[in-house]
C-alpha cells in the first residue's frame, strides 16, 4: 500500500487550495527554480522561460521564483534539497545526477556526440525520455533537457594542443567518475570541485584551469584568470529541469501538464541562448586577451580517452552507449 509522508500531505493540499470553488481571491502558490550560474545567463533565460509559461497555463495559479547564483546552495545540495522538500524545482548540469541516478553517466562520455543536432536527437527522442524517466526512483522528476552545450578547456600556464600539453596541470572538473577519469587519462591532475569553489580557487592558483561550455565562460568573465582557450569540445553537457516528486505528486493530471510544457519552454529557450552565446562567445573570449587554441588533433585525444571507455561502458551501459552513437 502506498504511503505518503505529512510533508506530501500538506503540500497536496496547499496546491490544491487555489482551485476551491467560492470566488476567493487566493495567493499564488510560489515555487524556487534553483541554479548556480547568474541570473544574465542561459540558465536565467531558461528559468525567465519557465515562469513565463507557468503564470500563463496557470493563468497566475503559480509564480515561480528565480534562485540564480547559488542562492540555494551548489548543484548537489539543491538537488538533496528536492528530494526532501526544501527546494521545487532546478535547473542542473548532470554532473551531480550521476551519483543519484548513474546511468545519466552514459551522456558524459568524451567525443562521444557528433554535434549539437545529434544531442538534441538524443535527448528530444527516446534515450532522453528513458533517463528522465529514471529520476522518480530518487525522489526527482525529470521534466525536460535543457542546455549547457559542449565544454571546453581554459588554462592559465600555456596553450594545450595535444594531450601532452595537458600532463600534470590541475584541471577543475564536476563530480563526475567518468570527468574525473577523462582527465587523468589525459594526463592531467582532475580535482572535482562544485562550481561555488571554482572562481577562488582559480584566483588563489589551487587549480591551473576548468572544462566549461562557453556560456558559462563568457558569464563568469573568465579571462580575468584565465589566458588561454582551447576548444576541445571534449564533452556534450546537457542540462535538466528537475521537480521535486514530493511537490508533483501534489499536482493534479493538468497541472503536471503544465510543469512539462514549461520545461519544454525552457529547454527552447536556453538552447536557443546557448546558440546565441556560441555565435559570439569566442570573439568576445578572444577580445579580452584570451590565446585561443580553435583545432586540435581529434585522433590523438580520442585514442588517449578509449581507456575509459574500456573502463566504464559496461558499467553504465555500454548498449546505451552505441545507442547514442547510432542515433541520427
Amino acid at each position: 500500500m502506498k504511503t505518503y509522508s505529512l510533508k506530501k500531505i500538506t503540500t497536496a493540499i496547499a496546491l490544491a487550495l487555489p482551485l476551491l470553488p467560492g470566488g476567493i481571491a487566493l495567493a499564488a502558490q510560489e515555487m524556487n527554480l534553483a541554479f548556480t550560474p547568474p541570473l544574465n545567463s542561459h540558465y536565467g533565460d531558461a528559468g525567465r522561460a519557465f515562469a513565463e509559461e507557468i503564470e500563463r497555463l496557470s493563468d497566475g495559479e503559480f509564480k515561480i521564483v528565480l534562485q540564480p547564483a547559488s542562492a540555494m546552495g551548489g548543484e548537489r545540495d539543491v538537488l538533496e534539497g528536492l528530494q526532501i522538500g526544501s527546494v521545487e524545482l532546478t535547473l542542473t548540469s548532470t554532473g551531480p545526477i550521476g551519483n543519484f541516478i548513474p546511468s545519466i553517466y552514459a551522456l558524459d562520455f568524451p567525443f562521444l556526440f557528433r554535434d549539437y543536432e545529434h544531442a538534441h536527437a538524443v535527448l528530444d527522442g527516446e534515450i532522453g525520455q528513458e533517463l528522465l524517466a529514471e529520476f522518480e526512483s530518487e525522489g526527482l522528476i525529470g521534466l525536460a533537457w535543457a542546455e549547457n552545450g559542449f565544454r571546453h578547456l581554459t588554462n592559465s600556464l600555456r596553450p594545450v594542443e595535444t594531450p601532452d600539453d595537458l600532463r600534470g596541470m590541475k584541471i577543475r572538473t564536476m563530480e563526475n567518475r567518468v570527468h574525473l577519469e577523462t582527465f587523468r587519462e589525459l594526463g592531467a591532475a582532475p580535482a572535482p570541485l562544485s562550481w561555488t569553489e571554482v572562481i577562488t580557487a582559480l584566483q588563489q592558483g589551487t587549480i591551473d584551469g576548468q572544462e566549461n561550455p562557453t556560456p558559462i565562460l563568457t558569464v563568469n568573465s573568465i579571462w580575468e584568470i584565465q589566458d588561454h582557450l582551447t576548444l576541445t569540445g571534449h564533452v556534450y553537457s546537457p542540462t535538466a529541469v528537475v521537480m521535486s516528486q514530493i511537490y508533483w505528486d501534489g499536482l493534479s493530471e493538468e497541472q503536471q501538464g503544465w510543469f512539462r510544457q514549461a520545461a519544454q519552454a525552457a529547454a527552447q529557450a536556453s538552447r536557443e541562448s546557448v546558440a546565441r552565446i556560441e555565435a559570439e562567445g569566442v570573439e568576445l573570449l578572444r577580445e579580452n586577451g584570451m590565446q585561443v587554441v580553435e583545432e586540435i588533433d581529434y585522433e590523438q585525444f580520442r585514442d588517449a580517452v578509449q581507456p575509459v571507455y574500456d573502463r566504464f561502458a559496461g558499467e553504465f551501459n555500454g548498449d546505451l552507449l552505441e545507442r547514442i552513437r547510432n542515433t541520427q
